[in-house]
């Protein structure tokens, strides 16, 4: 396995963290594809998503694969009065990753980084180590403490 920036990140800060791997060729890289590819739950599973504010520019927003996310909620978490979804096509020149492979850990620079609530209650979390096929499993604790993040409520 080829290690992502991501995970060299991870083992560089000696965050404790397990990695999964699945199968993308069928196309189906959604997040609750991903958590029944891995044999996870999919409440576990979550996605990463790059908005940006009218003043705040690009914020990062880790929130369950199985919900969506409140732009009213996220412009609030992060002191804009507006924030849209970034297009596709500008993900990678912007953060580095592509969609679908885009980790809340290692972007080219830090952004603001928040995450769901509900994380807090759980052992352990699913997110993208930085390359389609390739999930990082560790504590929202460390997730949040590696990237700056604040736990927020944004679904």
């Amino acid at each position: 396995m080829t290690k992502t920036n991501a995970l060299r990140i991870l083992e560089a800060a000696e965050v404790p963290f397990s990695t999964h791997v699945y199968d993308p060729s069928d196309g189906r890289i959604d997040g609750l594809s991903v958590a029944a590819k891995i044999g996870r739950k999919p409440e576990i599973v979550f996605k990463t998503l790059v908005t940006a504010g009218k003043t705040t520019g690009l914020n990062v927003f880790v929130i369950p694969a199985e919900c969506e996310l409140d732009l009213k909620k996220a412009a609030a978490a992060a002191g804009d009065k507006y924030i849209e979804m970034i297009k596709s096509k500008d993900l990678e020149p912007r953060t580095g990753y592509i969609h679908g492979g885009c980790s809340p850990v290692g972007m080219k620079k830090p952004f603001p980084t928040f995450i769901e609530e509900t994380a807090q209650l759980l052992d352990k979390m699913i997110v993208s180590a930085g390359r389609i096929g390739l999930q990082a499993e560790l504590a929202p604790d460390d997730l949040a403490r590696i990237t700056g993040a604040a736990f927020r409520d944004l679904v």
